[in-house]
């Protein structure tokens, strides 16, 4: 009799598993960077860098983005960014794997031209081939949307 309600009881919670992890909601956030300006630059550093310390502090995860576009991608530049130190801390010490800088590949490209010479990104960001659309696409996908 033990037997066979312990058998009912762990396949109740087999079932039930999936159901109770759905309830978890995801917190991802894309920000939005398209200002060549440091103290939008920080500020959007400071959001994500408070957004991930507050979900930490309640046990739960969050993936954020920083995507930057127009003017906003020489916080990625290697040879522009004026918060690359801070970008590289970020990125791999204080947050591993809970952040990802997106690169406008479209703006790059346009840079290049206009300098006539090619452009390196930091080592922590990701060429993505619209910064528009990696934001639209984001938010198609359900993530939140922060310009600071």
């Amino acid at each position: 009799m033990f037997h066979r309600f312990a058998a009912a009881a762990i396949a109740l919670l087999t079932l039930a598993s999936p159901a109770l992890a759905a309830d978890v909601k995801a917190h991802r956030v894309a920000i939005q960077v398209n200002q060549n300006d440091p103290q939008v630059m920080n500020l959007a550093l400071n959001n994500a860098t408070n957004v991930i310390e507050y979900y930490r502090a309640k046990k739960e995860d969050v993936d954020i983005d920083i995507v930057t576009y127009g003017p906003g991608l020489h916080m990625l530049r290697a040879d522009t960014s004026p918060v690359q130190d801070r970008i590289k801390r970020l990125k791999e010490l204080a947050f591993p794997g809970k952040i990802q800088f997106s690169a406008c590949d479209n703006t790059k490209k346009n840079m290049e031209k206009a300098e006539g010479r090619e452009i390196s990104v930091v080592p922590d960001a990701t060429i993505v081939p619209s910064g528009v659309v990696q934001l639209m696409e984001l938010q198609e996908q359900g993530w939140s949307y922060v310009r600071p």
